[in-house]
């Protein structure tokens, strides 16, 4: 699966994806817990638009699947952004159900590239 998705902040600074065809609560859309320091790595503006898979494509940098977190304590999955742009960033980023709801699972690379 290969798919561009927008992000943009809230006059509050925070940042939300863009994913109209979601039915839960439209807080799960919300990039917190590192997702949103990616974010802020990748923009310095209100809004990006990211190319987004679950395989390698041509320019991608990537994070890691750590592990998956405990459904007793929120769930999700744990990943490790290790570069970006040639940095040594290693940020921890946590995100939510929304990614099963994308890829149908928590893949173990989710790739990536700004728009």
């Amino acid at each position: 699966m290969k798919r561009d998705f927008r992000f943009y902040k809230t006059t509050k600074d925070e940042w939300y994806i863009d994913l109209p065809e979601w039915e839960g609560d439209p807080q799960d859309l919300q990039m917190i817990q590192g997702a949103d320091e990616w974010l802020n790595l990748m923009s310095n503006l209100k809004e990006v638009t990211l190319t987004v898979a679950d395989g390698n494509f041509e320019n991608a940098a990537y994070m890691s699947l750590v592990r998956l977190g405990e459904p007793n304590l929120g769930g999700g999955g744990n990943y490790l952004l290790k570069y970006y742009k040639n940095q040594n960033v290693n940020l921890a980023i946590w995100l939510c159900e929304v990614v099963v709801f994308i890829f149908n699972q928590y893949p173990p690379y989710i790739y990536f590239a700004v728009k």
